[in-house]
Order: structure tokens, then C-alpha cells, then sequence
């Protein structure tokens, strides 16, 4: 499984990036997937997840209202479309995926194998 993620950048504080990550090597609607991000000196952290067939998704609460998750398993992509963004939201994004589970999603980092090389958001103020 191979995901690659783009979309990073810079934007002033309120602008919007959308955020993409395709996958290749898999049959894509098997896996659930995910955002995480990790800003300097901290910890990876949960941003969205999405289930397989994309009905169901899960937020953390710093984001939720402003960012919507989405996929697209004919094409094998899974975005994160992010809206009114704030300097706290400044990190490296990773796009994530597994299969293993029969849940819908996972909020855990440890719950997935596959991981995108990450992209760059930086919010100025």
C-alpha cells in the first residue's frame, strides 16, 4: 500500500486548503482512512477519520465544523478539506489507512499499518 498525500501550503489565518491523499496497490473501499497531524515539538495527533464506504466520519474537536473528510474509492483518494484555518492548526498532515479491523474507523494511530509521507500546512497569523 503506497499513499501519497499533497495539498500543503501556505494561507493566512481564516483562508482554506484542501488536502488530498491517493492510495495505489490496494483495493481502496477495504481500508478505512484517516488524518493525523503533528506540529513541532508535539505529539502526533487524531484530525478525521473516514469509514470504508464513506458514510460515517469522526472528528477531533479542535477541527470539527471547520474541516470535512471525504473519499472517493473509484478513484482512490481521500481529502480533507480544511476551512477557517487558525495558526494553531500549523503542522505536518499524514494520511492513513488499514484494513485490519472490521470497525468502521479508528481513532488510534496505532490502529494503522499505511502512512502517506506527509504535507505541510502552515496558518500565518
Amino acid at each position: 500500500v503506497q499513499l501519497q498525500a499533497s495539498g500543503g501550503g501556505l494561507v493566512q489565518a481564516g483562508g482554506s486548503l484542501a488536502l488530498s491523499c491517493a492510495a495505489s496497490g490496494v483495493t481502496f473501499s477495504m481500508y478505512y482512512m484517516a488524518w493525523y497531524r503533528q506540529a513541532p515539538g508535539k505529539e502526533r495527533e487524531f484530525v478525521a477519520a473516514v469509514s470504508r464506504n464513506g458514510l460515517i466520519t469522526d472528528y477531533a474537536d479542535a477541527v470539527k465544523g471547520r474541516f470535512t473528510i471525504s473519499r472517493d474509492n473509484a478513484e482512490k483518494t481521500t481529502s480533507l478539506l480544511m476551512n477557517r484555518l487558525k495558526p494553531e492548526d500549523t503542522a505536518v498532515y499524514y494520511c492513513a489507512a488499514d484494513r485490519k479491523y472490521s470497525a468502521s474507523y479508528s481513532r488510534s494511530s496505532s490502529d494503522y499499518t499505511y502512512w502517506g509521507q506527509g504535507t505541510q500546512v502552515t496558518v500565518s497569523s
